[in-house]
């Protein structure tokens, strides 16, 4: 059991029987009345974003969650193929349940599996991914880095907006917390 004030972001806990991430969190101490914690938490199985405020005398169970690192060899229908880099043990995941995650996947990437106990929850890719622009208007002479930007489609369908002098071919560093392109690879 830990206290909700040693909450962190990304700390996993348990409330009313299902796993939840710390997205966001405020300690609050009104003038009048005690303390409380408003989160922001999101439900590992579900995916659904959910506002929750908890005195500041809670406590909560914090889930133990294991990552396993794995490849991502191929998609199998709607089914997508992980494998053990240890064991070469193979997993196949439902495309509903990582299907924000596909959009930075990458065949022979290696990725996280997130596991409580034999559950497996999810996926977390890299912070940033190298993708291939498959399709962009082609740049024009004269545009430059701060002069805005254009919508570039990804190898994997990720759409992206990038500076005027990026072309169809290019590698770029792609943000994956939301989506934003950081620089060339």
């Amino acid at each position: 059991m830990i206290s909700v004030n040693d909450f962190k972001n990304g700390l996993t806990i348990e409330v009313d029987g299902d796993l939840w991430r710390i997205v966001e969190f405020q300690h609050v101490k009104p003038g009048k009345g005690s303390a409380f914690v408003r989160s922001t938490l999101k439900n590992l199985r579900t995916g659904a974003v959910q506002e929750k405020t908890f005195r500041s005398t809670e406590k909560v169970e914090k889930a133990q969650i294991d990552t396993k690192s794995m490849q991502y060899l191929y998609a199998d229908g709607d089914s997508y193929v992980f494998m053990d880099t240890d064991t070469y043990e193979q997993l196949t995941l439902p495309g509903e349940s990582i299907r924000e995650e596909l959009k930075y996947m990458k065949e022979n990437m290696i990725v996280s599996i997130m596991m409580h106990g034999a559950e497996t929850l999810g996926v977390e890719v890299p912070k940033t991914v190298d993708l291939e622009v498959t399709e962009t208007e082609p740049g024009i002479r004269g545009n430059t880095s701060s002069g805005g930007s254009k919508p570039a489609t990804m190898e994997t369908g990720l759409v992206v907006q990038v500076p005027f002098f990026i072309n169809a071919g290019d590698v770029l560093s792609i943000n994956t917390t939301d989506g934003s392109y950081i620089s060339r690879a």
